[in-house]
C-alpha cells in the first residue's frame, strides 16, 4: 500500500498518509475538517524487491563488498606446486590427471577384452 501526500488549501496542513490503492482521495481536513484536500503528486519512494527470486548482493553497500571479497580472496585454496626431488635441478613432474582410457564392458559388468581371450584360450 502507498503513502500519499496531502495538503489542505484552508490551512495548509500537510500530512501523509497510508492507504489503499483502491481507495479514493480523502476529502476532509483532519485539522481543520474542511473538504479542502487535494492529494500532492510526490516522487515516490525507491522499489526494493527482498526475497527469494532476487540477488541479495544488488542493494549491498561498498563496504560490506569489500569485506566479502578480502574474505573469499583469504579463504580461496593455494594451488601447491609439486616440489623438486633434494638434489635434482629439474622440476618434479605433475601428478596424473586420470585420463587413462577406461575398459569397456558389456551390459552384465564383464571386461570384453577378458571375456574375447578366453575364447580364443578354450579353442
Amino acid at each position: 500500500m502507498p503513502t500519499y501526500e496531502y495538503k489542505c488549501n484552508a490551512c495548509d496542513h500537510r500530512f501523509e498518509l497510508f492507504q489503499s490503492m483502491k481507495d479514493g482521495p480523502k476529502r476532509k481536513c483532519p485539522r481543520c475538517g474542511k473538504n479542502a484536500l487535494e492529494r500532492l503528486i510526490g516522487t515516490g519512494a525507491a522499489v526494493l524487491f527482498k526475497g527469494s527470486g532476487f540477488y541479495q548482493t544488488d542493494y549491498r553497500s561498498d563496504a560490506y563488498k569489500k569485506s566479502a571479497e578480502s574474505e573469499t580472496k583469504a579463504a580461496s585454496p593455494k594451488p601447491d606446486a609439486p616440489a623438486a626431488p633434494k638434489g635434482s635441478a629439474e622440476p618434479a613432474k605433475p601428478p596424473p590427471t586420470g585420463d587413462a582410457p577406461k575398459p569397456t564392458s558389456d551390459t552384465k559388468g564383464h571386461n570384453k577384452a577378458a571375456r574375447s581371450a578366453r575364447r580364443k584360450s578354450d579353442s
